[in-house]
């Protein structure tokens, strides 16, 4: 599965929304990724964890680790097919960590599978709450780099499909400038406009 046949099936399911936005990372941007809309099919879901999977086969990996709550349908497919279990994190209080009792081995060796990184942050909290459990985290992947592929997480991280799609603060953004309403589609924040 190349670049342009991901961003086609985010544009398909009517997942890939332009206009203005607040990201969970609390950045401004043009574009949106609802991934829970690209990944309500299962066809879909199935694919991309397929897809993903292709990089991980011969890895090692005993768990499959995602942020909550974008995380969890696509890390929960790449386990299935990886034939290992599935866990979670969450905030709580503001800081990553394994929840609902959920625990690590001693040098487990995990895979973090995430939806879409912008900054990487939800990925690299993830990964810091499963090391200092103990655990080795081998690698990263996502279905969807929107960082143009300058996201560092801390370990090797593979994509879907990269885009380059500026994410700026509020008083960079030029459609805040031009008074534009902002609208804030994730599930950390309300979905009301700003």
């Amino acid at each position: 599965m190349n670049d342009s046949e991901v961003i086609d099936r985010f544009k398909k399911t009517g997942a890939l929304l332009e206009g203005h936005f607040v990201l969970s990372s609390g950045l401004h941007s043009s574009v949106y990724l609802q991934c829970a809309i690209a990944l309500q099919s299962t066809r879909d879901a199935i694919d991309f964890g397929a897809a993903l999977t292709e990089d991980f086969r011969d890895r090692k990996i005993e768990t499959v680790a995602s942020p909550a709550i974008g995380g969890i349908v696509i890390g929960y497919e790449v386990a299935r097919q990886l034939g290992v279990r599935f866990i979670w994190t969450e905030r709580e209080n503001g800081r990553m960590t394994l929840r609902r009792g959920f625990t690590v081995s001693e040098n487990e060796r995990i895979l973090v599978i995430e939806d879409v990184i912008t900054t990487g942050g939800s990925t690299r909290d993830t990964i810091a709450a499963l090391q200092s459990a103990g655990a080795e985290v081998i690698a990263a992947g996502s279905i969807i780099d929107r960082s143009g592929g300058k996201a560092d997480v801390g370990v090797p991280r593979v994509s879907l499909a990269t885009l380059d799609v500026p994410a700026v603060s509020d008083d960079q953004c030029d459609a805040c400038k031009r008074g534009d309403i902002a609208v804030k589609p994730g599930s950390r924040k309300t979905n009301l406009a700003v």
